[in-house]
């Protein structure tokens, strides 16, 4: 069961689950529920469940990508808002594995999580914990939730929420979500640049779904997207500082040449000041950072694939986009590097990434 109905997962698991059963495994299918109950997706919840396309555009060890792949994984699509009997039906009888991807609020706790009975306004969190309390009430099998939110340790940080929900519950519930679920951590990559209508998306070759592994994990399909590891700490390194901190980077050049017009990442790619910029910024001031730490080699493949990303002649990402929230950003990106690479002994000189942390904590 999947809640959510984002263009990612169209692009992300349900591509992935689609093409494992094409391959022959035995896996899904998916049942997708949407938790908003915004009446303007109703018609994305039923197109789901047929057919859609998920095209396929940038560049792969250097070759144009241009293909499009059909994904038939989801078989069945609910409304919170309007079938929860038989959400809860179907969570009870015929769930597995719950995936869910409910966007950078769905957590936040909401004033009608503590009632005892369902209501829409409910937050995820609260709508999953009266899920698992029908199937803890029903005897049902064991079960493993599977967040792919954007959030540092998902899996721990949904069951924390879920179990202070639950924390008026009778102990052989509580005891129930401790013992009997499954909570998994995951990281998530892939941009998906645009959706299509009415369902569907547009998104770039390069995909990752990191999972940690535990005791008694069941992977989701086998696929070469998705990597079981034991620890997401490098992952999410990686990504962190190395993508995440070359937009960045990218965006403040801009920010401080003062130009109105936004130009996308890929044209940035195409200008050899900015391209020879942020390749500096990545040989000069990033890699003795990850070197430090015992992972040059990674970082090497995983800057290479980067500027492959940046460098997708098809994906229109306005610099203009990423600039927003800039403070924070550099604080979390580059702040956090410059904290990362001390941490590992790295002492060699960073003026670019320093000098920008200087001027935004001066201005």
């Amino acid at each position: 069961m999947q809640f959510g109905t984002s263009r990612f997962l169209q692009a992300h698991a349900d591509l992935f689950i689609s093409q494992a059963r094409t391959s022959g495994q035995d896996v899904g299918p998916i049942c997708v529920v949407q938790t908003s109950g915004d009446a303007a997706r109703v018609a994305r919840v039923q197109a789901l469940t047929s057919s859609f396309p998920v095209k396929i555009e940038g560049l792969e060890n250097g070759a144009h990508v241009r293909k499009t792949v059909n994904v038939g994984s989801i078989k069945k699509g609910l409304s919170t808002a309007s079938e929860w009997p038989e959400v809860v039906r179907v969570f009870v009888n015929d769930v597995r594995i719950v995936l869910s991807n409910t966007g950078d609020a769905g957590y936040a706790p909401q004033p009608k999580d503590n009632t005892p009975t369902f209501h829409q306004a409910m937050s995820y969190p609260a709508k999953l914990t009266l899920l698992l309390r029908a199937r803890f009430e029903a005897g049902a099998a064991p079960i493993q939730i599977m967040p792919m939110e954007l959030v540092s340790g998902n899996g721990d940080v949904l069951k924390k929420r879920v179990m202070e929900i639950a924390k008026t519950s009778p102990v052989e519930f509580q005891n129930y979500i401790e013992t009997e679920v499954t909570w998994v951590n995951s990281l998530v990559d892939r941009i998906v640049s645009q959706p299509i209508e009415p369902a569907g998306a547009v998104a770039e070759p390069y995909a990752l779904w990191a999972i940690e592994d535990q005791i008694g994990l069941q992977v989701p399909c086998v696929h070469p997207a998705v990597q079981v590891v034991p620890s997401l700490a490098t992952i999410a390194a990686l990504k962190l500082f190395v993508l995440n901190l070359g937009h960045t980077v990218l965006a403040d050049r801009w920010l401080a040449g003062g130009s109105n017009a936004s130009p996308f990442v890929r044209e940035l790619m195409d200008t050899p000041a900015d391209r020879e910029h942020i390749e500096a910024v990545y040989t000069d001031e990033v890699r003795p950072g990850f070197a430090a730490a015992g992972l040059g080699a990674e970082f090497d493949d995983y800057a290479v694939t980067t500027l492959e990303r940046f460098s997708n002649p098809f994906l229109d990402h306005a610099i203009a986009d990423i600039a927003h929230n800039h403070t924070m950003k550099v604080d979390r990106r580059i702040g956090g590097f410059l904290h990362f690479a001390k941490n590992h002994g790295d002492t060699s000189a960073k003026p670019t990434l320093g000098g920008i942390c200087a001027r935004l904590q001066g201005s």
